[in-house]
């Protein structure tokens, strides 16, 4: 153990993509923007993206036997993801969403709610042993839950699948202990600015935020961490190599899943065989692109689509 973080043990490759699967799971919910409701969380957004990418992409979530929950199944149908949708009686998700005047969102998640009940089943345990990629965040491990399905889930994956921890630290909804466990259980860190202060903060990270992300990856043998910095442009670190893009200046409708667009947009590109410098490159395009739009979920540009094939 080094600065109070443990080690952990991780190997990490691109994999064979033939009957694998990309799953986001966690929080589907409803965004209550200004200009309406709109579908979102960001497990199904990563995987609306990653599809859009030419990946086989599932969301793994639970939806209230309620208006929004059959207009949300509904819905995914129509964007042609596949789903493992468990209905539980509980409210399906809502999160009030406030935009300042660069279009920057704000959110009020409400708590009891379906995708706090996503229980591990059967379908799921054969799902995790197809799934070439997983993607969690913190958001979804705050009730006992759906953090224990998360961790199962994990857990029964190969052990040379990418892991994705992409960190959403939202309101007061994250503890020491979740964070721990799931750098632990990572294998690719995507973690934003204000982000990496809190995390430094709570394992005493210290120097540049360069040098604080290469902790990170060192202390829990994470393979790459992405660094967004809003305005200010993004990072990739691995261990031998480094990417820094400055952010497009667009004329922004909103950022409300801009992020999960950067983390699926990169995964794809890497799974598909490309280096760090291009799925960086290939993060931010769609990113900047999903920044023009309204909502969580805009259909890529053709030349983005394709651009894997």
């Amino acid at each position: 153990m080094a600065n109070g973080i443990p080690h952990s043990n991780h190997k990490l490759k691109r994999r064979d993509m033939n009957n694998q699967y990309v799953v986001g799971m966690g929080e589907v919910l409803f965004d209550l923007l200004p200009a309406g409701a709109a579908l979102g969380g960001a497990p199904a957004n990563f995987a609306y993206h990653a599809r859009q990418l030419g990946l086989r992409s599932c969301v793994v979530s639970a939806l209230g036997d309620d208006d929004l929950g059959r207009l949300a199944q509904q819905l995914l149908a129509d964007k042609g993801l596949e789903v493992s949708l468990q209905i539980v009686p509980f409210p399906t998700g809502t999160v009030e969403v406030s935009l300042d005047a660069e279009g920057v969102p704000s959110y009020q998640i409400f708590e009891g709610v379906a995708w706090d009940n996503i229980a591990f089943t059967p379908s799921l345990k054969e799902l995790a042993r197809d799934t070439v990629a997983f993607c969690f965040g913190s958001l979804a491990q705050r009730s006992d839950v759906s953090r224990r399905t998360i961790n199962r889930f994990l857990e029964e994956m190969p052990v040379e699948s990418c892991k994705i921890f992409d960190i959403n630290l939202r309101q007061h909804f994250y503890s020491a202990g979740v964070i721990e466990s799931s750098l632990r259980a990572c294998n690719i860190l995507k973690i934003n600015d204000e982000e990496l202060e809190i995390v430094s903060h709570l394992f005493q990270l210290k120097g540049s935020i360069a040098e604080r992300c290469r902790q990170l990856a060192e202390h829990f043998s994470i393979k790459i961490v992405v660094l967004t910095c809003g305005i200010q442009g993004s990072y990739v670190f691995t261990a031998g190599d480094e990417s820094f893009l400055p952010t497009p200046c667009v004329e922004v409708a909103d950022t409300v899943g801009a992020g999960d667009s950067f983390t699926a947009a990169f995964v794809a590109s890497f799974l598909c065989g490309r280096d760090i410098h291009f799925a960086h490159r290939l993060a931010v395009d769609v990113s900047a692109f999903v920044c023009t739009q309204h909502g969580a979920m805009p259909i890529l540009p053709a030349k983005i689509r394709t651009c894997l094939k």
